[in-house]
């Protein structure tokens, strides 16, 4: 940042900030400098500040970041130990702004800055509650996506505006700005687990938003590397399936139920491979239900539980509680699910109830006991 140009700490720190930016980090170190110097010129005039909220990243993009506000009194860092998620930290940035208007971008450069002064401009003017930062209308591109990526974000964008009921070209941008009024009243409302926060936002149906948009140029990624994968997939369709539901049914709630399914792929699979080497079938579904159990378990420590992950040791004592916990809910399907066929013989009601009460067992306990917050 070009000193001559910057203003003194004394006049920044005696200003009230207009517009917090919040700026979602993981392992973005060298993206920290350049995200900052980008805001100080397309916001010139406008009194900022920036909040990076980094979870616990071991490349030290909170060192970064608390370096230059050091000597920048406009950027502040959160530094978040044992939670993980882009939604919950875009949350926690949102809450902790001083400004009545809060904007929401990622820190690896790929939103442009420059769309910003348009943003608040709306929000200013009272023309808008809630500002989208569109890469599908004139003026703005996603040179940036990959062509899979950008077939990806299209599609979902599609399906979210289809099955939510959302009037927006970009659902998927992840970029936003509004008033901090509208972030204190929808806070309580916003799933913490997942990672589309605008989505979320756009899908509530507690407040009626004016919603704009505004163009801007999706860049390539020049540092580090892309958070969009499966996770992010598996996450969007949890949302979307909460969301249906009215937020009755939680989202990690559903990302558990999917990876039950999954394990129930990975039962069948091993024992159909146990059986062609010759193994008895008492020994084949045994096998078979220990490692459809350990597939559950890993896959809800990456994904459904990812800001709870138990590594080393304490993932071994994770995995024998995990596997105590579903030895008593198979108990209880049996269980439930023969009452239910001695009231009413239809046999898939009674499987389905045996199913689900199976499923809420098992996460309710493991979610008490083994990944417990």
């Amino acid at each position: 940042m070009d000193e001559r140009t910057e203003p003194s700490a004394r006049t920044r720190a005696a200003t009230s900030p207009v517009l917090t930016v919040v700026l979602a980090a993981y392992n973005e170190r060298d993206n920290v400098a350049p995200m900052v110097e980008r805001l100080d010129r397309a916001l010139a005039g406008v009194a900022w500040e920036a909040i990076f909220v980094d979870d616990d990243s071991p490349d030290g993009t909170a060192e970064a970041a608390r370096a230059i506000g050091a000597r920048d009194p406009r950027v502040r860092c959160i530094r978040r130990v044992h939670r993980r998620g882009r939604a919950s930290a875009c949350i926690e940035g949102m809450l902790a702004a001083q400004a009545p208007f809060v904007a929401v971008m990622d820190a690896d450069l790929q939103h442009d800055e420059a769309a910003l002064p348009e943003m608040l401009k709306l929000l200013r003017e009272g023309r808008a509650d809630f500002v989208v930062g569109t890469r599908y209308v004139e003026g703005g591109s996603a040179a940036g996506l990959a062509g899979l990526r950008q077939s990806i974000s299209r599609f979902a964008g599609r399906v979210a505006q289809l099955l939510l009921r959302v009037h927006v070209s970009d659902p998927t941008s992840g970029y936003f700005a509004t008033t901090r009024a509208t972030v204190d009243r929808l806070a309580a409302e916003l799933a913490t687990d997942g990672f589309n926060t605008m989505l979320d936002i756009l899908a509530n149906r507690k407040i009626a938003l004016r919603v704009a948009e505004v163009a801007y140029g999706f860049r390539a990624r020049e540092h580090g590397e892309s958070k969009l994968g499966v996770r992010v997939v598996i996450d969007f369709g949890a949302l979307l399936l909460s969301r249906l539901t009215g937020n009755l049914v939680p989202q990690r709630f559903l990302l558990f139920c999917i990876v039950g399914v999954t394990g129930i792929g990975v039962h069948l699979a091993a024992l159909a491979a146990l059986k062609w080497l010759g193994v008895g079938f008492v020994a084949a579904q045994s096998s078979a239900a220990l490692l459809s159990i350990a597939s559950n378990f890993w896959l809800n420590n990456v994904l459904t539980y990812r800001d709870r992950t138990l590594r080393g040791l304490d993932a071994v004592k994770g995995l024998a509680l995990y596997a105590l916990i579903c030895s008593f809910g198979f108990l209880s399907n049996i269980s439930v699910a023969e009452w239910i066929f001695t009231i009413d013989r239809t046999w898939w009601i009674a499987g389905f109830t045996g199913a689900l009460i199976s499923a809420v067992w098992n996460y309710a306990v493991s979610a008490a006991l083994v990944w417990r917050e």
